[in-house]
């Protein structure tokens, strides 16, 4: 009799870490897996969908312009009770720390399901930092059955909060899994062929997190076209979320300048390969922290707080807050002196070997 494992995802980076966790379990005889999908963000997750072959077995496709947190909270709820009665899970896994994953986490807990979270104790302390991403994470890990942490130090988070240490795994991250793969089995888009031709630096961009929507994410463009102005052989690729609150801030501030493009978000593999070619990544995501780190690039993490303090510690990453002034100061000191740059590029990743989904895997199994 097979285990019957339901993977809930909501979210591109939850479908690019989750994505080798189902790929692993359906390589083994024990396991029955179905995808469920709530489309938080629609466009996004496709992509990284069709990249790994996966289908979706429900798709509650929430997704809605604008919509608040207590919408997306009550649909993914809503949604998730039903399916989880339709298919009758073992158990239910969702990773990291989007509302997708805290509705998973309680509706499995509504329905009695054992609840396992991928990349979990991840903690700043704050619950308003990152926001509301901190809390969906401490709830989910209240709820869960299962903590697959992806560091010794998310593990000690874990402990400190009173989770059972025999229900603690430290797996590494499954996105290093993700990335070794699609490096390896990706090739430059043509669409993007004008990043090989630069002549200068290329500078690449993420930056959307809810916390940082209005001034901070003024600020955060205006140290931006600061920084180009220090390093005037530059270019600045922004990656623009489609959330119009995002994009009519960038497109206001970075729109006109010569050496600024504003892309679309582009698919994983293709982001893979533009990590791969940047001189230096401004973000304030998550899982680019965890990223750039095994490609050797150095990473300006525009937020006040991280729950990754791995590759702070380690030298690669460095957190400045959206600040106007140090997004230019920091930044041309990494492009304009070759021994600073070299002190943060460092190809070392503290966040695991490219190994995890088959961890989380034989763990299941047992």
């Amino acid at each position: 009799m097979s285990i019957k494992v339901l993977a809930v995802i909501g979210t591109r980076p939850e479908a690019v870490k989750m994505a080798p966790v189902v790929l692993a379990l359906r390589a083994r005889d024990e396991f029955e897996v179905k995808v469920a999908l709530t489309a938080q963000h629609r466009e996004m997750l496709d992509q990284v969908m069709r990249q790994f072959g996966l289908t979706a077995d429900v798709d509650l496709d929430i997704m809605r312009p604008r919509q608040s947190l207590a919408q997306i909270t009550t649909r993914a709820l809503e949604g998730l009770q039903q399916a989880y009665e339709e298919i009758e899970p073992d158990i239910v896994l969702a990773q990291g720390d989007t509302t997708t994953v805290f509705a998973a986490a309680l509706a499995a807990y509504y329905a009695r399901i054992p609840f396992g979270h991928v990349e979990a104790g991840l903690r700043t302390g704050n619950k308003y930092s990152p926001y509301p991403e901190e809390m969906n994470r401490r709830l989910a890990g209240a709820l869960a059955d299962l903590h697959f942490a992806p560091t010794e130090a998310a593990r000690d988070n874990l402990l400190a909060e009173n989770a059972p240490a025999e229900r603690i795994y430290v797996t590494g991250n499954t996105v290093i899994d993700a990335l070794l793969w699609a490096a390896e089995h990706s090739a430059p888009a043509p669409e993007y062929a004008w990043a090989d031709e630069l002549s200068g630096p290329l500078i690449l961009v993420t930056a959307h997190r809810r916390e940082n929507w209005g001034e901070p994410l003024r600020q955060a463009c205006l140290g931006m076209r600061d920084l180009l102005e220090r390093a005037p052989d530059a270019t600045l690729v922004y990656a623009v979320h489609r959330n119009p609150v995002v994009r009519e801030t960038a497109e206001a501030i970075l729109g006109n300048h010569p050496r600024v493009r504003l892309i679309e978000p582009p698919d994983y593999f293709d982001f893979v390969q533009l990590m791969k070619r940047a001189r230096l990544i401004l973000t304030d995501s998550g899982g680019i922290q965890e990223e750039a780190p095994s490609l050797g690039v150095p990473v300006l993490v525009l937020r006040d707080t991280t729950e990754r303090p791995e590759a702070i510690a380690a030298g690669v990453a460095k957190l400045i807050g959206p600040d106007r002034s140090r997004i230019a100061e920091e930044g041309a000191r990494l492009l304009l002196d070759p021994e600073a740059h070299a002190a943060m590029a460092r190809a070392a990743n503290p966040y695991g070997d490219g190994q995890a989904a088959g961890r989380i895997a034989g763990i299941l199994a047992k």
